[in-house]
C-alpha cells in the first residue's frame, strides 16, 4: 500500500515537472522570439517617450519606464518595468525581458503588488507562490464579461487548477487578436477607452468543467 502511494506521488510529481518544463520552454522560446520581433517597435516607443519627456527628465529613464514592485514565484518580489505607453500594447511587450529572465510567464495569474497579495489571504498566497505571474492570463481575457463568476481572483484560481499548454496557447492567441486587429486597421472607436488587460475575453471558455 505504501509503495503504491509512493508511486502515485512520484507519478504526479513527474507530470507536474513535465508541465513546468514545457511551460518554461514555451516562455523562453516564444518569449525570446516575440522580444526580437518587438525590439524595433520598443526602441521607437522608448525614443518617442524620451523626446516627449520634460527637459529636466531627459537623459534619465524615469520618463520612459514605469517601475513597480510585484510578487513573483515563491513569494519573491521583483521590480516590474514597462514602457509608459499603451499604444499598440507596447507596455506589455516591454515586459517580455521579465519572461525571458523567468520573473514572469507568458500566461499566468496577474502580477500583484505586495499589498494586493497580502489582502488575498494565506490560502490564495500559497497557490500563487507556486506559479509565475503572467504577461497575460485568464483573468485578463475574461474579466468584464458580465458573468457572475468572472472575478479576477476566481479566474486566477481556476487557471492555477487547470492550466496547461492548450489553455495557455488559447489565451495567448486571444490576447494578441484584438490589439493586432486594431493596429492593422488603425482604428480608435469613438467613446471607447484604450484596450486594457481586462478588455480581452476568451469566447466560449467557461470555468465549469
Amino acid at each position: 500500500m505504501a509503495a503504491r502511494r509512493l508511486a502515485l506521488v512520484a507519478d504526479r510529481a513527474a507530470r507536474a515537472l513535465g508541465t513546468l518544463t514545457v511551460k518554461r520552454t514555451l516562455d523562453l522560446v516564444l518569449g525570446s522570439t516575440l522580444l526580437l520581433l518587438a525590439a524595433p517597435a520598443l526602441t521607437l516607443g522608448a525614443l518617442a517617450l524620451a523626446l516627449r519627456a520634460p527637459a529636466g527628465r531627459r537623459g534619465g529613464r524615469s520618463g520612459v519606464l514605469r517601475r513597480e514592485v510585484r510578487v513573483g514565484l515563491g513569494g519573491r518580489t521583483f521590480e516590474l518595468r514597462s514602457l509608459r505607453t499603451r499604444r499598440f500594447r507596447l507596455d506589455l511587450l516591454s515586459r517580455l525581458p521579465h519572461v525571458v529572465q523567468g520573473e514572469l510567464s507568458l500566461v499566468g495569474p496577474a502580477p500583484l503588488t505586495p499589498e494586493e497579495s497580502a489582502a488575498l489571504g494565506a490560502a490564495a498566497g500559497r497557490w500563487r507562490e507556486r506559479l509565475r505571474p503572467g504577461l497575460t492570463g485568464l483573468a485578463q481575457v475574461r474579466a468584464r464579461s458580465g458573468m457572475p463568476w468572472d472575478e479576477p481572483a476566481l479566474l486566477d484560481a481556476h487557471y492555477a487548477e487547470h492550466h496547461g499548454t492548450g489553455l495557455d496557447l488559447a489565451i495567448l492567441a486571444h490576447s494578441a487578436r484584438i490589439p493586432l486587429r486594431a493596429a492593422v486597421r488603425g482604428l480608435r472607436l469613438p467613446g471607447k477607452a484604450h484596450l486594457s488587460d481586462t478588455d480581452h475575453r476568451l469566447p466560449g471558455y467557461s470555468v465549469a468543467e
